[in-house]
């Protein structure tokens, strides 16, 4: 509905509404005469009751704690109860419209004219009362605000569609694998009588799972004492911490542990040396 629409509508509202309170007006001046109201007070007690009855309407729509909305309704439908009975009896005694009827009569049965009475007496009293509680509540009123994740959902609710395109976040970057290292050969001394050609044994490097990331530097204490040796210290040292071992003890996993090496390297040591003692064992021999 635009804004032309709602304006009509509102507007169509507020004519029903004074055209309905003037009815009302009639009626309820009239029970004011009976009840020994004067002039001005027959003209104002009207609005005592169906004023009253729009303000509590108002408060209804304003005030949004449970109980006091509920206690806004409760005198809507009070004052409009009453409004409506006194109404009614406007419509049943004729002698109302010709300002005949007895002071404080409103009803030919006494129990009925007595209740008749004491609730038109009572409506001003209750207006008093109850418009002020109204007030009070409206006036301290403070409407909850949203909860941060409601105005989240409320504002991602509102965005359209090429604004959540614009805004989405970019995809992680990939990050490219680590070339595979290729196997690299190392030419160890052949032990004696083994021929000079045969094929040098290759070492292969591990192979990185995932690339490692750099840390910074390392401290000068963190760093290994050993130095890097090559295929022929290597050896060496394998020749000398095993010169005194049985055939039977010459294992990779025994030699790797005495000279700190790899298995890989470990393995092609125990060929070497055991290649060396077969070599020696045909010499002496022969």
């Amino acid at each position: 509905m635009n804004r032309k629409a709602k304006a009509l509508l509102v507007a169509v509202l507020i004519a029903v509404v004074g055209m309905a309170f003037r009815v009302s007006w009639n009626a309820l001046r009239d029970v004011a005469r009976a009840i020994g109201a004067d002039g001005t007070a027959a003209t104002l007690y009207p609005f005592v009751v169906d004023g009253l009855m729009a303000l509590a309407l108002v408060a209804t729509l304003v005030l949004t704690d449970p109980a006091d909305k509920r206690f806004a309704l409760r005198v809507l439908a009070a004052y409009t109860l009453a409004s409506l009975v006194l109404n009614y009896v406007h419509g049943l005694v004729p002698e109302l419209h010709s300002r005949s009827v007895d002071w404080g009569r409103l009803a030919d049965w006494d129990p009925a004219n007595w209740a008749l009475v004491l609730l038109a007496t009572s409506l001003p009293v209750g207006s008093i009362y109850f418009g002020s509680d109204l007030v009070a509540k409206v006036l301290h009123h403070r409407p909850t605000l949203p909860t941060d994740a409601e105005k989240t959902d409320q504002t991602m609710l509102n965005r359209s569609m090429p604004d959540l395109v614009e805004s989405a976040p970019e995809p992680p970057a990939l990050v490219a694998e680590p070339p595979l290292i290729e196997p690299v050969a190392v030419d160890l001394p052949h032990p004696t009588g083994e021929p000079a050609g045969s094929a040098p044994v290759e070492v292969v490097a591990a192979e990185s799972v995932r690339p490692v990331r750099a840390t910074g530097r390392v401290p000068e204490v963190a760093r290994s004492a050993r130095p890097t040796r090559t295929a022929e210290e290597l050896l060496n040292e394998a020749r000398s911490a095993t010169g005194d071992w049985p055939d039977s003890d010459l294992t990779a996993e025994r030699i790797r542990k005495a000279v700190r090496t790899s298995a890989e390297k470990a393995r092609t040591l125990r060929d070497t040396l055991r290649a060396e003692r077969a070599a020696g064992g045909e010499t002496a021999a022969a």
